[in-house]
């Protein structure tokens, strides 16, 4: 698997998880925040959240900043918006699988309609 693969995956599977997402609005809500005030804002637990960090931490959606004893996190804008766009271009190719399926079972619904019209024609 190459590294590009790999980190589509990474991200993939990083927002994939709806508390993740959830921890990523507060994040985006707040500005940033430690672990315990998301955690305060969310029905998980500090632990929880923790790990949840990490992994968007991995995915490079966020990033810890050390402020005294406590570590404070915020979303990286720029990993954001490459993530947005991946997602986009996904969809996007999405998109075009359903149209084409879309038209294949259309011409074949026409194909059957004519068939079944020759055929009454020829009683």
């Amino acid at each position: 698997m190459s590294t590009a693969t790999a980190e589509v995956d990474e991200l993939w599977s990083a927002v994939g998880d709806p508390t993740r997402r959830r921890v990523l609005d507060v994040l985006l809500d707040r500005g940033e925040a430690t672990a315990t005030v998301v955690a305060g804002e969310l029905p998980v637990t500090r632990q929880a959240v923790a790990k949840h960090l990490a992994v968007l931490d991995r995915a490079g959606l966020v990033e810890g900043r050390r402020q005294g004893r406590e570590v404070r996190y915020a979303i990286r804008p720029q990993r954001l918006v490459a993530a947005t766009r991946s997602m986009a271009q996904v969809a996007a190719e999405w998109d075009a699988r359903l149209a084409a399926i879309k038209r294949i079972a259309e011409a074949a619904a026409r194909e059957q309609r004519r068939r079944q019209t020759t055929m009454e024609e020829t009683r």
